[in-house]
C-alpha cells in the first residue's frame, strides 16, 4: 500500500509531535492538547490511532524517567476511574450528542482550574483519584482530550511525582483506547504508517523536555498545570463550538 502521508504533512506532524511531547515531558500531559486540535487539521488520519500510539511511547518513556516517584496505590484508583469514565462515556454518546458531553466537561475543566486557583486542595485520597480518573476517562472519551482532570488532582505535587505519576496512568487509558480502536477496525497499517512520522518528534520531545522540566521544577510546574488545563478546556469548548 502507499504511504497515507505527503511529504509536507510527515515534516509537519513530525513537528507537533516534538511541541507536544516536550510538553506533556515538562509537565506531565500536552501531547493531546497540542497535537490533536492541529493533527487533526493537517490530516485526519493522524487523529485518533497514530497520536495513541505515539503517546503510548512517549508515557512509557517518562514512567521509567520518573519511576522513583510512582506509588501503585494511587496509580491503581486512578486507572480504575479512567477505565470506568471510557466505559460511561461510550454509553452515555449513544443518549448524548459527542457536542453538548464536550461542551459539559470543558465547562467542568475550567471552573476546577478557577477552583484550583482558589487555594482549595484535593488530597490524593481513593476517593478523589476515583473521581478525578473518571472525569478523564469521559473527557477522553468525548474529546480526546483527557489529561487535565488528572492533572488537576496532582498539581500541588512535586514535577517528577506529576509526571510520573499521570504517565502511568495514561499508559493503561492508551492500551484500552488503541484496544478498542483495533476491535472496531480503526486501527491497522495505516495508523501505524502515520505513526511512524510521530514517533520521531516524540523522541526529540521527550529529550528536550529532560531540561525543560528542570525549569518548571522551580516553582513554575503548578502554574503551568493549571494554564494547559484551562488551555485545553477551553481547547474542548471552541472545538466543538465551530
Amino acid at each position: 500500500m502507499n504511504f497515507p502521508l505527503t511529504l509536507a504533512e510527515s515534516l509537519i506532524g513530525l513537528l507537533i509531535a516534538v511541541g507536544g511531547a516536550t510538553l506533556q515531558g515538562s509537565i506531565g500531559f500536552g501531547l493531546g492538547l497540542i497535537g490533536v486540535p492541529l493533527l487533526v487539521i493537517l490530516n485526519p488520519i493522524f487523529v485518533p490511532g497514530p497520536v495513541l500510539l505515539s503517546a503510548l511511547c512517549l508515557t512509557i518513556l517518562i514512567s521509567l524517567r520518573e519511576r522513583h516517584t510512582i506509588k501503585g496505590k494511587e496509580i491503581k484508583w486512578a486507572v480504575a476511574g479512567r477505565i470506568c469514565g471510557a466505559a460511561l462515556g461510550s454509553a452515555l454518546l449513544f443518549i448524548i450528542p459527542r457536542k453538548s458531553m464536550s461542551l459539559l466537561f470543558g465547562g467542568m475543566v475550567l471552573i476546577a482550574v478557577v477552583i484550583s486557583v482558589s487555594g482549595i486542595e484535593l488530597k490524593l485520597t481513593p476517593a478523589n483519584l476515583l473521581g478525578s480518573g473518571t472525569a478523564s476517562g469521559l473527557m477522553g472519551t468525548t474529546s480526546a482530550i483527557g489529561g487535565a482532570p488528572m492533572a488537576l488532582i496532582y498539581q500541588h505535587q512535586k514535577g517528577p511525582k506529576i509526571r510520573g505519576s499521570l504517565s502511568t496512568i495514561f499508559i493503561f487509558g492508551t492500551i484500552i483506547s488503541i484496544g478498542s480502536l483495533i476491535i472496531i477496525k480503526r486501527f491497522g497499517l495505516t495508523e501505524i504508517l502515520a505513526s511512524l512520522t510521530l514517533i520521531p518528534g516524540i523522541l526529540v520531545g521527550f529529550f528536550l523536555s529532560k531540561r525543560i522540566s528542570k525549569i518548571f521544577d522551580k516553582g513554575l510546574i503548578r502554574p503551568a498545570v493549571l494554564i494547559a488545563s484551562a488551555f485545553s478546556g477551553m481547547i474542548v469548548i471552541l472545538k466543538n463550538i465551530f
